[in-house]
């Protein structure tokens, strides 16, 4: 390795929000990164539970040379065996999300609390999953988007995903949400994703009206003001389908609450009862809002343990 090589790789999963997990942690770790975006090959669909890149395209594996890095970050049972080949060669392997399989030939698994890990000393639980919106982007997203400050506060950011295996949320849930969201202030700030569908975010839209707001929908053309709306927002209404939602909102300080978008598996209700359990979040409609608290740097805890590893 060269002095012009970084140290570490990141494993990026074609999914934006797994990526997310280990992006965040590189960032926060300070360092120079290379980032290897992963592609799969057919072999991905099977169970592969040991140290092969047999997971990837022909494309991808062709990426995996020496000079090898000292540390590589990756997230999601894929990318895995993908990590473990490169421990085989001396690298050290920090990986987000239970693998299912050899958790303890990881240097780190840093896995969300409302997934049960087991204790074991390489183990670091958190709450939530890590994520890419540091206070310096916030802080950056607050004067890039400054004109949301024009609107009235108090401001509550409506955050809509939909039902997990679902095609949709059903209009009428978006709709419940968005009148409740409505009563907390005195403008809204809202964002459908791919997951809220056309029907409820149209529905949203007419809830809406009246109301002093900005709706961003999916796919909408401009730059996308999530972050800003994260930055401005005086207390969140997020749908417990996202980990990825629910663990952005809880780096602002502003008070959350937990909506159900219908459809929700185990594993997200464990998630919104770990938020309440520990008082960083309160189920919409419950009649009580959580009180004042610190914004949540869980990737900022990881990063200082992964550093230790270069």
């Amino acid at each position: 390795m060269t002095s012009t090589d970084p140290a570490i790789w990141v494993l990026a999963d074609p999914r934006a929000g797994t990526a997310a997990q280990a992006l965040g942690i590189a960032e926060a770790i300070g360092e120079p990164f290379r980032t290897m975006p992963l592609a799969w090959s057919p072999f991905a669909r099977l169970p592969l539970r040991w140290a092969t890149l047999a997971g990837l395209s022909r494309a991808c594996r062709a990426q995996f040379a020496p000079p090898w890095p000292r540390l590589v970050i990756s997230a999601g049972r894929r990318a895995a065996p993908a990590a473990l080949w490169l421990a085989r060669r001396g690298v050290r392997t920090v990986h987000c999300m239970d693998p299912g399989f050899a958790r303890a030939r990881f240097d780190m698994l840093v896995i969300g609390q409302h997934d049960a890990p087991p204790t074991r000393p390489n183990i670091l639980p958190i709450l939530g999953a890590t994520h890419r919106m540091p206070q310096a982007r916030l802080a950056a997203a607050r004067e890039e988007f400054a004109a949301l400050g024009t609107l009235p506060p108090p401001r509550v950011a409506l955050l809509l995903g939909g039902p997990v295996r679902g095609e949709a949320m059903d209009p009428a849930v978006a709709v419940a949400i968005a009148e409740q969201a409505k009563g907390l202030g005195a403008s809204i700030l809202a964002s459908a994703s791919r997951r809220t569908g056309l029907a409820a975010t149209d529905a949203l839209a007419r809830a809406l009206e009246g109301t002093p707001h900005r709706l961003f929908r999916w796919g909408d053309p401009g730059p996308n003001p999530y972050a800003g709306f994260l930055a401005w927002a005086d207390l969140l209404v997020v749908t417990g389908d996202s980990v990825s939602m629910l663990s952005e909102s809880l780096a602002t300080g502003a008070p959350l609450l937990v909506a159900d978008p219908g459809g929700l598996g185990s594993r997200h209700r464990l998630l919104s009862e770990s938020l309440f359990a520990s008082g960083l979040a309160a189920p919409l409609g419950a009649g009580t809002a959580p009180g004042p608290r610190a914004a949540l740097d869980e990737t900022g805890r990881v990063a200082t343990r992964a550093r230790g590893l270069l």
